[in-house]
This record gives structure tokens, sequence and C-alpha cells, in this order.
């Protein structure tokens, strides 16, 4: 049961903020349909609470300009919390609003809260060598170049690979995915170039289930999600949530092949005849697959991310629960990018590329870390302040537009402000992958 502050001057000052955002909505002209922030907050002592106002605000006006039509943010310290729901599943009046309980398609948070962990996990057991070469475990993939690829090189982005798989001729399946990321060519040497590619993603998670002998997201369910009590976070969400929990994203036309099976298929409103997804992964490379892969698939609550952002903060274990071991933990998190790489970052976490820039805001330093999704989503943590913000949303609906780069800026730096960082004189950068 969630504990909410019984402090009634912060209550009333929450209150009459949610109204005067409302009206100020109003007298800009926003749809009259937004909902207000969620009422009571989280709040304790610890967090500058003047900032969240502010917060709300830079939400709600991106609400009001349909940049996306819901979210949730949360931001902690120490023990300190500001959470709050915003929005509605869509834009019509008919939509249900959105709670902290609400599902959201975590995109390329996958990456870090399901893949890159694995993989970490398989190594501190021994399982796996992060030095070793890819065609160690999968000499099919000999050629090309690949030869001189690690897993390090994977983790960090600098395989020297292409950005993504071709979506033509037509494919589908796991195994097919393997056959075209094994017949890619290097772009540049392994290890002397930065690109953000979802094929080094593609092929950690086929990694897993090699060396493990599960599939990526049993593995994940059994190592990561069901031991941090994240109970509402996997692959595949159809198998055990209603799909009227998950706020949709993008509306799509027929996709050829008909490549949406299984699970997939099984949401009457996400077929290969096009429709909204909901419950149904957006990132259409990971549909092609089935919905589980190392970029993308994963499903997730607010409250389970910050699970998972409250184990790392301590060290790889929560509430008694050992997750990650410490050395893992700052394989995630620290400088791993082979030498010469100006883009900084961990075995997963991304630390000072230029998708950080934005997340990171103007006042959190280099050295804290974090990742973002394509679908709106946000993990930030910085140990030095012991504080992180988390941001789900849903900013692909309808059409996958919508530019929410400007609000990421925005709540990084709030975060940080409301955390007592000092300025650091960070800069922005271009759009988060």
């Amino acid at each position: 049961m969630r504990l909410y502050s019984t402090n009634i001057l912060l209550r009333r000052q929450a209150a009459l903020a949610g109204a005067c955002l409302v009206l100020l909505a109003g007298c800009a002209g926003l749809p009259v349909n937004v909902p207000p922030p969620s009422a009571p907050a989280q709040a304790r002592t610890g967090l500058d609470s003047a900032r969240f106002g502010q917060i709300d605000s830079a939400i709600t006006e991106a609400i009001g300009e349909r940049r996306l039509p819901g979210a949730v943010f949360h931001l902690e310290r120490d023990g300190a919390v500001y959470e709050q729901a915003y929005g509605r599943f869509h834009y019509e009046s008919d939509a249900a609003t959105v709670t902290p309980d609400t599902v959201f398609d975590a995109a390329s948070l996958s990456k870090v809260l399901s893949t890159a962990p694995s993989v970490l996990l398989l190594a501190e057991e021994g399982r796996l060598d992060l030095e070793a070469k890819l065609i160690d475990y999968f000499p099919e993939c000999e050629g090309g170049g690949k030869e001189a690829i690690t897993i390090r090189h994977l983790l960090t982005h600098t395989s020297g690979l292409a950005a993504g798989l071709p979506a033509r001729p037509a494919w589908s399946g796991d195994d097919a995915a393997h056959a075209l990321a094994c017949a890619q060519a290097v772009t540049h040497a392994p290890g002397s170039f930065f690109r953000y590619s979802d094929i080094n993603y593609i092929l950690l998670g086929q990694l897993v289930r090699k060396v493990s002998g599960m599939p990526l997201d049993v593995f994940a369910q059994e190592r990561i999600f069901g031991p941090l009590g994240m109970r509402d976070t996997g692959y595949l969400p159809l198998r055990r949530i209603p799909a009227a929990a998950i706020a949709p994203t993008q509306r799509i036309a027929a996709e050829a092949g008909g490549f949406l099976h299984g699970d997939l298929a099984s949401n009457s409103a996400s077929n290969p005849a096009g429709g909204l997804l909901q419950g149904v992964v957006h990132d259409p490379t990971v549909r092609r697959i089935g919905g589980v892969a190392g970029s993308a698939g994963v499903f997730t609550t607010a409250r389970d991310v910050v699970r998972y952002a409250r184990m790392l903060l301590g060290g790889g274990a929560l509430d008694g629960v050992r997750i990650l071991g410490p050395d893992s933990v700052r394989l995630l998190s620290t400088v791993q990018s082979p030498p010469g790489i100006a883009a900084l970052r961990g075995m997963g976490m991304d630390i000072d590329s230029p998708y950080a820039l934005r997340p990171r805001g103007t006042l959190y330093p280099v050295g804290s870390f974090g990742h973002t999704g394509f679908t709106g989503c946000i993990l930030w943590i910085d140990p030095g302040s012991r504080s992180f913000y988390v941001l789900l949303s849903n900013r692909v609906y309808p059409d996958d537009k919508a530019n929410v780069l400007p609000l990421y800026t925005r709540l990084g730096t709030l975060a940080a402000q409301a955390s007592g960082v000092s300025a650091q004189g960070a800069k922005t950068g271009p759009a988060s992958p």
C-alpha cells in the first residue's frame, strides 16, 4: 500500500497549484479534457517542494500542446518522494485517466531493465566473458569485419554495426532477425566508433538465450523482475494484464507479412490489418521478432522502474534481496567505452553520449547515468545526490510525431534543482533513441 504525506500544508499547496494549472490551461486554449495532476502527491522533506509546481506545469503544458497524452513522473532522493500522474490514455474526453499504476511500453529502457543486467548476471556467474568475441558464441556471425566485435563493444554501442535491421524484404521471427544481424558488415572498426544500435542489443538478447538456455523474457523474469518485486514488468503483457490497463501507443496501418502473431495477435485492436497498439510493442522490428528482444519489448510501471533505480543506488540489492553484484552495478553505470571514444557509456547506461544531454538536463553532472525510451520514457540516476527521476509516457500516440525533447531537458533540470544539485553548465543535444 502506498503511503502518502499527511502534511496538510503541502496538500493545500498541491491542490492550489493544480487549480491554478487548470485555470491557466483554459486561458492558454488547452483542451478542456486534460485532467489535473493526480492528488495527493507523495512529498516529504529532502526535496525542494518549490519545484513541484514547475514540474507539474511542464508536463501539463506538454499535454495541452499534444506532445503526449499522459505520463507518470517520479522523483526521489534518499526516501523523499514526489510522484504524480498526468493526463489520459489519449486525447479524447472519454479516455481513461493515467494513474501511477498505468502500464507503459518502455521501449529502449528494455536495454537497461532487462538485457544489460541479464548479460552482467551471466558474466558474474562465469558463464560468459565480457571481453570475448561475438563469434566465440555465434560463429555463424563471422565475416563482414565482425570477427573483432566483443561483448563489451555490443554493450557500449561501439561494435561498428548499423543502427537497425532492414525491414525489407519482409521477414518475421527471432531466427530471421539473428540471420539478418549476422549478415551485417561493420561500417567502422569495432571499438573505434560510437553508434547507438538496436542490432547490438538484439544480439545480446539472443546471447542470453544461448548461454542461459532460457529465452530473454523468462530469464529476466526469474532473475530480475520477480526477485525485485517488479510485479507489472515484463514482455508480452497481454499474457497477464488487460489491454485496458496499458497506455496505447501508435495507430498503425497494415504491416507487410502479417507478422503480429501469437500473443501479439491476441489483442484484437492490434493486428496485421492495422489499428491501435495497446499492449503490443511499438518498436516495429521487435514486433517482427515476436515481441521479445534485447532492444525493446518490456512493459512496466513507474513504480517498478523506481524499484530498479533503488536497487542500483543500493549497490545491487533492495529490501534484503541482491539482484546484481556491486561490480556489475559499476560496469552497468560507469564509463566502460573503449579508449578514444568520446561518447561515454557504461555496459548499458548512458553517461555522456549526445543522447544523455536532454534527460540529464543542465545541472546533473557527468557521472550521473540513465537511459531513455523512444515512446517517451526516462530513467536518470545521480549517485552524487542519491536522487533519480522516472518519466513514463506514451508520446508516440497517435502518429509517432510529437517532440518531447525540450520537456526532457526541463524535467532533468527541475529534478536536479529539487534534489539540491548545483550548477554544472551542461549543454543540450540531439534526439534520444
